[in-house]
């Protein structure tokens, strides 16, 4: 294998990539199409966060404001799309494009152009998806869960150019997951056994074993609604003998572990940035790996607790809400390790730390949130309130947008050669700390005292939350702004970096120069332990 991949990279070596726009049409390159999905992860982030300034305008106060209640359901409906599939995902991926093939030592991904096709899927997808709303039936508007029968019987005309968008995305995902296991099984340098892996490789290799597992469920999904909608089946319609409560078993054995895949790159990303930091060894690195892969398999077993009040018999309900709380021992193992890797360490707060820190603590309230949605008997009175859009936003925006952002912070000098502007990064980190924690706090409240989910006017009492929730959206949506800023300016005019970059930092991907070079690795490197995951 290694013999093949010298042979094939010493025509290359010589030169860099193609010029102009041929070389981000055509490039097998990991690093070029790494930064293809981040750029593109960026663009969705900023559209996606459009649409959910739009939803917070029209929630400023009661009555309706600026949209009509049928728009409002188009901008829910897309805004979660876009942000779940659209900018969380493949900004992951970006980022396994990236550094996975440093961090092992290996000279490019397994198949490289099969990694250039998965990414330029994605544009035309989504091109499909932001379409509809410009035709006259208006996009999905059946919340991103597109529960049928509100997405078959119900929707609009254009549903189908959402499903063939959602299909067109799942291939994407399912060509990135084999390139990157065959990338991390196959092309490790010499002495580089899985134990000594760097945890954000090991949580991208198991997060792709989950991405073959469930793409292929939402495939189905999508593909019975189209029979539904186009071929006359009634796999959904209890009119014709089917069953919508099917439809969510099915949508939940794919949603929750798609959960799992947002979160646990997140998990390898902090598990870089705070030993780096707080200069010592990631603490309990076996224990990281074990919780890593047991959050995995829980995550195939808990599905139905976001169908509590479906009707499902005790048994069942005891059964998910028994394995549900069985993923906070795994998670926090984790929490644990991360605050034990900090105790005592020589410790400063450069902003990728920040990042990471407010992650642990902002994700934990984000966790046991999910553990009070996890008791059935009070989820009935959670259920599609607030309160769940509190908890999964938690999760998903100082979880695992917080570290995307960390890992461009941190990674950003090995890419381009440049130190980016740390008061600057700091402003934006505290920009966004405050701007998130204004926007979903009060959330949780309003949901308690019951105000409905995916609702574009509201009850009297609930105005001041909404208020407050609005405002902190328009901080942190327009501080993104600013990273932007950063990013180019780094890119532009930054300081020079060095090679190591950060004191603290260990692994293969610090032992190339700053910028890394367009090939890197053409011969393997020889692992020593201090190049391991310490």
């Amino acid at each position: 294998m290694s013999e093949v991949i010298d042979a094939s990279h010493d025509h290359h070596d010589h030169h860099g990539p193609a010029a102009g726009l041929a070389r981000w049409l055509f490039t097998t390159n990991h690093k070029d199409i790494g930064t293809l999905y981040l750029w593109f992860a960026f663009l969705m982030l900023l559209i996606g966060g459009t649409m959910a300034l739009i939803i917070r305008a029209e929630l400023f106060q009661p009555g309706l404001q600026f949209v009509a209640p049928e728009f409002f359901n188009q901008m829910t409906t897309n805004h979660g799309l876009i942000m779940v599939f659209g900018a969380i995902m493949p900004a992951f991926v970006g980022l396994a494009n990236w550094l996975v093939p440093m961090m092992v030592g290996a000279p490019d991904m397994a198949l490289p152009r099969m990694n250039n096709l998965s990414f330029w899927i994605l544009p035309f997808a989504f091109g499909m998806l932001i379409s509809t709303l410009f035709m006259e039936a208006g996009g999905p508007n059946f919340g991103w869960t597109f529960y049928a029968p509100l997405s078959t019987t119900y929707a609009p005309e254009t549903v189908t150019f959402f499903i063939f968008g959602v299909h067109m995305m799942g291939a994407s995902s399912i060509m990135g997951s084999i390139n990157i296991i065959a990338t991390i099984l196959n092309m490790r340098a010499p002495g580089m056994t899985l134990m000594k892996m760097p945890l954000f490789v090991w949580t991208w290799l198991i997060t792709a074993y989950l991405l073959l597992a469930v793409m292929p469920v939402l495939a189905g999904a999508v593909t019975m609604m189209l029979f539904d909608i186009h071929f006359g089946t009634s796999f959904f319609n209890a009119a014709g003998g089917g069953d919508p409560v099917m439809f969510q078993h099915i949508f939940w054995f794919f949603g929750h572990p798609e959960v799992y895949i947002m979160i646990l790159p997140a998990f390898g990303i902090v598990s870089a940035i705070i030993p780096t930091f707080a200069r010592k060894p990631l603490f309990g690195y076996d224990s990281m790996v074990y919780a890593t892969a047991s959050i995995a398999f829980l995550s195939f077993i808990v599905w139905a607790h976001h169908m509590f009040t479906v009707g499902m018999p005790l048994a069942g309900q005891l059964f998910f809400m028994y394995s549900t709380m069985l993923i906070a021992i795994p998670t926090g193992v984790k929490v644990f390790n991360w605050v034990a890797t900090m105790w005592q360490g020589s410790m400063t707060f450069e902003t990728p730390m920040l990042f990471a820190i407010a992650f642990v603590v902002l994700f934990t309230i984000g966790g046991f949130s999910g553990l009070m949605l996890a008791i059935t008997p009070v989820d009935y009175q959670y259920h599609d309130t607030y309160f769940v859009v509190a908890h999964f936003h938690y999760v998903l925006v100082p979880g695992a947008l917080f570290s995307i952002i960390a890992a461009v912070y941190y990674w950003l000098p090995k890419w381009c050669g440049r130190m980016y502007d740390e008061k600057l990064g700091k402003l934006h980190f505290w920009l966004s700390f405050i701007g998130v924690n204004v926007t979903f706090f009060p959330q949780h409240f309003s949901g308690l005292a019951g105000m409905p989910r995916r609702i574009p006017d509201y009850a009297l009492q609930f105005a001041d939350f909404n208020m407050i929730s609005s405002c902190g959206a328009f901080i942190f949506g327009f501080s993104q702004l600013l990273l932007m800023y950063i990013v180019i300016k780094a890119i532009r005019s930054g300081q020079p970096a060095t090679d190591r970059v950060w004191e603290g930092a260990h692994g293969l991907e610090w032992t190339l120069p700053s910028p890394a070079p367009y090939h890197s690795f053409t011969e393997p490197p020889k692992i020593t332990d201090a190049d391991a995951h310490s």
